[in-house]
């Protein structure tokens, strides 16, 4: 069915990367979430009416916040769309990530009135009225909802959708919340016992966990969470593929949205080699990376001496007393500056976070050791983060 509708109203529906597909994904699960929870919502209001269960009309009500929640998956979407503009240069696309905010909103709403509704019900049971139309609405919703839960979840992976992953989890909460009100008519029809109001409870304490975790994480990306392992990865294997790159650090990665990805890195080379040859190859790479990865790589060139027989020597020491101390410890820009009393030894140092307050000690420790009686050296060092340097 999910690939019948695809074809059906999604042009070039296989190619995700566009971001007129992407929004064509999203606009498609809107209008099917938005037709799908208004016909559930009639139906479960009908029931919820007929036997005076209060779980069910707030089952019913929490269907009509879920088409809301589709039409704003449905705006957020087209809004995402819109090009890059003079006050917003790098697009629109984060919307996407306000839009998966706003259903986690609306789910804890939904929490907070269906544990108010069900306390009530404890308070003041009433018994329920049991009907095969009933029975018939609560399992109909079960499996409508459980296919709008694999729908969107197929979806949200395909163009990689945190706000449609959002969507598929309140599709899932519905079918368990169902899944509960139907036991509690069962329970109450069968055993005469009126466990309706905890039921409801039940459900509303779910949804408001579910709401929080979904909150959780369409947050993170907007307060700027760690890079995907597998971009980083991608991203470095596609600078070192060059044999004239010697190393990479400094990788810095910026998420504007799905489909607006930008980077930075520094890249090491050989200082003998030509500059304008390295210029050429940076370019290819740059080139590449937006062709290949869908990122906006901009890489800056760190030359590196090669052939001094000291400098080679002592970043060699300087390397393994920093491996000895810690394997999560790298170093990286080592270079030597001269004078006639002592010697600079210049680097970075990439530090997790762990060790934040061990830079004093780390210093004092790497000093000792480049200590010589027939010349002095001293370390100046720029502490790096390792969340830049994983590779």
């Amino acid at each position: 069915m999910t690939n019948l509708l695809l074809r059906l109203f999604v042009r070039d529906y296989k190619n995700t990367e566009d971001s007129r597909v992407r929004g064509a994904y999203g606009k498609l699960a809107g209008i099917v979430g938005i037709i799908c929870n208004l016909l559930l919502c009639a139906g479960k209001l009908i029931a919820g009416i007929l036997s005076g269960s209060v779980a069910i009309t707030a089952d019913a009500v929490n269907n009509l916040s879920d088409a809301s929640s589709s039409l704003v998956t449905l705006i957020g979407f087209k809004l995402a769309e819109r090009p890059a503009d003079d006050e917003h240069p790098y697009g629109h696309a984060r919307i996407e990530y306000l839009t998966g905010l706003a259903v986690a909103a609306l789910i804890l709403v939904i929490g907070v009135e269906l544990g108010k509704s069900s306390f009530e019900k404890i308070l003041h049971p009433e018994s329920v009225a049991f009907s095969y139309v009933t029975l018939a609405v609560l399992l109909g919703s079960i499996l409508v909802k459980l296919w709008m839960a694999l729908f969107c979840n197929t979806l949200g992976k395909r163009i990689g959708s945190g706000t449609l992953t959002a969507t598929a989890a309140d599709s899932r909460n519905d079918v368990i919340s169902t899944t509960a009100v139907l036991i509690g008519c069962l329970v109450g029809h069968f055993f005469d016992l009126q466990i309706d109001g905890y039921i409801g409870l039940l459900v509303a304490l779910f949804i408001i966990w579910s709401g929080c975790g979904i909150a959780k994480e369409t947050i993170s990306p907007l307060l700027g969470e760690q890079a995907d392992e597998a971009l980083v990865r991608s991203i470095s294997d596609l600078v070192l593929s060059h044999d004239k790159i010697l190393g990479i650090h400094d990788l810095m990665v910026h998420d504007y949205g799905p489909g607006q990805c930008f980077a930075s890195a520094h890249a090491e080379m050989d200082s003998r080699e030509d500059p304008l040859i390295c210029h050429d190859i940076i370019d290819d790479i740059e080139r590449d990376a937006l062709r290949d990865l869908h990122v906006h790589l901009v890489i800056h060139y760190d030359p590196i001496v090669t052939d001094d027989e000291e400098l080679n020597r002592m970043r060699e020491l300087v390397a393994n007393e920093i491996a000895q101390i810690s394997p999560e410890l790298a170093m990286h820009d080592f270079r030597m500056v001269r004078g006639p009393g002592h010697t600079n030894l210049i680097f970075d140092l990439v530090i997790p976070f762990s060790m934040e307050n061990q830079k004093a000690e780390l210093k004092k420790r790497i000093d000792e050791r480049v200590q010589f009686e027939d010349c002095r050296y001293y370390t100046v060092i720029t502490f790096d983060e390792a969340a830049h340097n994983r590779f």
